[in-house]
């Protein structure tokens, strides 16, 4: 049976995928940092909970010993993440973002992920099959943020976007470093959820589906690469 952590996973595209998954037959982890909402979830899943906040080292060490002793991990899901929002929903623009908004995204988005990826790795390393994936976005693309004709030209912010880049520049140099794993990042789309204020304009269910495709890849499947839902994405 394959055993798959999922990092934020109480709630939006997290809960979603692992619902997904424990219905594929998967024996699912519920990583979230709040006990009770973690355990709520977990139990009306069918999963199981591991209490895990990416920005704090106590709690991904004692998740990897956690899931070790219970007999090790196949797949990784890196789906926590943060996007700043102030007053009335709305992104902090260039001018007036400081380099502490910044570095709070990156805590959660990019140094978060190299924290749980580091203490999993000898895990997936143990795994005849392992798989990482890791929950990027649209907003990531260089070549589609700088494309005034792209729909996501638009959007303003510094912090998410930036965040995200470095998220697709992981997944490429962890790819290289372990290519005996399948490590890919995931675009799940402008999907509605906390994270954006319920401002996004697709399902939860609608962005699951790239996520748990990438997370059942078999050793055959593409690694290193950067896909929504329609395939490989321009980075």
């Amino acid at each position: 049976m394959t055993t798959t952590l999922i990092t934020g996973a109480n709630k939006g595209i997290g809960r979603e995928t692992a619902r997904r998954l424990v219905a594929a037959g998967h024996t699912v982890y519920v990583g979230a940092r709040n006990a009770e909402r973690g355990r709520r979830a977990a139990q009306e899943l069918g999963a199981r909970f591991v209490l895990l906040d990416v920005t704090d080292d106590a709690t991904v060490e004692a998740a990897a010993k956690t899931i070790e002793a219970d007999g090790g991990l196949d797949v990784l899901i890196n789906n926590a993440g943060v996007e700043p929002r102030v007053e009335g929903n709305a992104i902090p623009a260039p001018e007036s973002t400081t380099a502490d908004q910044v570095r709070a995204v990156f805590e959660t988005n990019v140094f978060g992920l190299v924290r749980v990826t580091h203490a999993f790795l000898p895990l997936l390393k143990r795994s005849a099959a392992p798989v990482v994936v890791n929950v990027s976005s649209g907003l990531a693309s260089l070549t589609a943020l700088s494309d005034p004709a792209h729909h996501a030209h638009f959007y303003p912010g510094l912090a998410y976007p930036a965040s995200k880049t470095a998220v697709n520049m992981l997944t490429v140099q962890y790819a290289k470093a372990f290519p005996q794993m399948r490590i890919n990042a995931v675009e799940p789309g402008f999907t509605k959820t906390d994270l954006n204020g319920n401002t996004g304009t697709q399902t939860v269910e609608e962005a699951a589906e790239i996520i748990v495709r990438m997370a059942e890849i078999g050793p055959d499947g593409p690694t290193g690469g950067y896909f929504d839902i329609n395939g490989p994405l321009r980075w």
